[in-house]
């Protein structure tokens, strides 16, 4: 071979090289992903580690956005449901008003409370790992992963231990239709409230008492002005990945394996962060304030409110007709095969 076919040769092998490396940064895209929460959240946390598996398996990047910074939570799912953001983390009790189904997870008394059960719970059923992907597909959205982030925990302006304790106090709920029953049903009067609102309402005692994870009522320092935390063992905050649909269906095969394996891979992670997350947050809260207590029901007194639970699995039926009876009586069924 001359040294003149030789140069051509590896001028050729070059741009082949050149080509193939421009095409791969062509191919390259940033998604956008937005979530409900703040820096070191739960949903932050599941965040950055989907980011994190995307980044490290693909050519792609991911721009996280926390709380606030593209607005409250219907306005990023407006947003996602748009095609503005690629992802989109929204919680069951803001999803329910688009979804009435997905007010499920606001039946209280319905999810067990010790986290082996919760986590099982999500990993294996059927209700929410066949049938909810399809009243999300309705509504243009790829559900990716539904996953818990901690007990729900009743912050009062004073020690109760009896729906007769709450009675006309307000409550705030998210804008849920299901949620305003159940705190109905509880004796409270619920008030639907954005999140950016929740402080200043209790402070200002428009509201006397909210519901949240341990952890958010840390992070949002919630205990500074409703400081008595009640558990009522009523419920765990559920929460959803998921994708812009149109979206999701242009994309390669390939890179629809990596966004589902990217959601599987932060939700494990995510399961080892909130494992003992809870405690430690009601430690850092008792560490800040001496104003707070901490009231645990007992059996008898957790009993007075569970009995007023099948008021709201009724108005569940009401809502949301056969489709929601089919999805709770197999709620019921994977719930049943988990806590055995």
């Amino acid at each position: 071979m001359s040294i003149f076919n030789h140069f051509k040769q590896l001028t050729a092998v070059s741009c082949v090289a050149a080509a193939l490396s421009f095409s791969s940064i062509a191919n390259a895209d940033t998604w956008r992903y937005a979530h409900e929460e703040y820096k070191g959240d739960v949903q932050d946390v599941y965040a950055l580690k989907f980011k994190k598996y995307i980044e490290d398996n693909s050519e792609h990047t991911l721009q996280v956005y926390r709380f606030g910074e593209l607005g409250e939570s219907d306005d990023i799912m407006e947003q996602a449901q748009a095609g503005i953001l690629q992802f989109v983390n929204q919680s069951p009790g803001f999803t329910g008003a688009l979804i009435p189904e997905a007010q499920i997870f606001f039946i209280p008394y319905l999810m067990p409370t010790d986290m082996e059960s919760v986590v099982e719970f999500f990993r294996q059923s059927k209700a929410v790992n066949e049938n909810f992907p399809k009243l999300y597909e309705a509504q243009g959205l790829e559900l990716l992963k539904m996953y818990p982030e901690g007990e729900m925990v009743m912050t009062v302006d004073e020690p109760i231990t009896s729906p007769e304790d709450l009675k006309g106090k307000k409550i705030r709920v998210m804008t849920n239709p299901l949620l305003s029953s159940t705190y109905e049903a509880f004796g409270a009067t619920p008030t639907p409230l954005p999140w950016g609102e929740v402080y200043g309402a209790l402070q200002t005692n428009m509201i006397q008492g909210q519901e949240n994870p341990i952890f958010w009522i840390e992070s949002g320092g919630l205990y500074e002005v409703s400081p008595n935390l009640v558990f009522t063992n009523h419920g765990w905050f559920t929460t959803a990945s998921m994708a812009n649909k149109d979206f999701f269906d242009k994309l390669s095969a390939e890179d629809k394996k990596v966004v589902h394996d990217a959601a599987d891979y932060a939700f494990d992670e995510t399961i080892k962060h909130i494992n003992g997350l809870a405690d430690k947050s009601l430690q850092k809260i008792q560490a800040a304030s001496k104003d707070v207590t901490v009231t645990r029901l007992t059996d008898a007194q957790i009993a007075k409110f569970k009995e007023r639970a099948p008021q709201v699995e009724a108005t569940f039926y009401e809502m949301t007709g056969d489709s929601g009876k089919q999805l709770l009586d197999q709620f019921k069924q994977d719930l049943e095969a988990v806590t055995k």
